[in-house]
């Protein structure tokens, strides 16, 4: 187990939709564990992949002490919205109001390759949709109005860590997945 640096806002793996994980093998079981590690001395609720610079579809959570871990994830969510703080990892001391469904259902597998379903509503809820955004390319403030969304980027701007990844001529790097992608994704 190791903990992995975080990748902050302006990373392009943060933009970029993540892979499909088709070997659930040693590596993966090491991802998620990488992942756990990182994301409870952070600390953090959730934590995907692509925020330590891997871009497969996987994730893990922390909420209410019950650990958890998804991979390949796809969503059914509830017609009723919530509203509420949220933060991410990737943008470091920062919370935004943001727009959730109220419920979620997640299905996808562990790192086995065994079927999961994990339901949860609340704050389990907003982080299997956060953590799933982050697979798919999304940031949390994306979800916000033009007019909230503006003002976080303010905020996102006058951060100590806003820049970091440029700064001094210093490239962001992608860790290559050991997986096969198909030609797709990095």
């Amino acid at each position: 187990m190791a903990i992995q640096p975080i990748r902050l806002f302006g990373d392009p793996v943060l933009v970029t939709p993540a892979s499909e994980v088709v070997d659930f093998d040693k590596e993966l079981r090491q991802l998620v564990s990488d992942l756990t590690e990182t994301m409870q001395a952070a600390p953090g609720a959730g934590l995907a992949a692509p925020q330590i610079g891997v871009p497969l579809r996987v994730f893990v959570w922390d909420i209410d002490d019950e650990l958890g871990h998804l991979i390949n994830p796809t969503l059914d969510l509830s017609d009723e919205m919530q509203d509420g703080e949220e933060g991410c990892l990737s943008f470091p001391d920062l919370t935004f109001n943001t727009p959730r469904a109220f419920r979620a259902v997640a299905k996808g597998f562990n790192m086995y390759g065994d079927p999961v379903t994990v339901e949860g509503t609340e704050l389990l809820a907003r982080c299997l949709q956060h953590e799933t955004d982050h697979l798919n390319g999304v940031l949390f403030i994306d979800r916000m109005n033009s007019e909230e969304r503006k003002s976080a980027m303010k905020e996102i701007r006058e951060s100590s860590w806003f820049g970091l990844i440029t700064e001094k001529g210093i490239q962001p790097t992608i860790k290559v997945s050991p997986h096969s992608t198909f030609g797709l994704g990095l």
